[in-house]
């Protein structure tokens, strides 16, 4: 099975895994994702377990170099960003994936 899992997915499997009219389902998905986001807003790490945890990380400022003109360097800022780090049981099923399964899938 190769793809995208996209929230509508997540969303029709709530609907039929629950019997939710899919009205309901959606909200509750988009509500769920909306608190997630509005945690990492207010600079609050979200932690699911056995499933990973979300922080946020500052990218040092660094020089980076236009392809256009690439004699002229460009000062990229530093900012922050959202990392995800994977939890025990996430990653102990991660591991059981075969490396040729991941590049037959491209």
């Amino acid at each position: 099975m190769g793809g995208n899992f996209t929230k509508k997915e997540l969303s029709d499997n709530l609907h039929s895994e629950f019997d939710l009219p899919q009205r309901q389902a959606k909200k509750i998905v988009h509500s769920i994702f909306e608190h997630l986001a509005n945690a990492l807003k207010n600079k609050r790490n979200v932690e699911i377990r056995d499933f990973g945890v979300f922080h946020l990380s500052i990218r040092k400022s660094r020089i980076g170099r236009n392809p256009n003109k690439p004699e002229k360097d460009v000062v990229i800022p530093e900012r922050v960003t959202v990392k995800f780090k994977c939890g025990k049981e996430l990653r102990e099923n991660i591991e059981k994936i075969s490396p040729k399964h991941i590049k037959n899938q491209k």
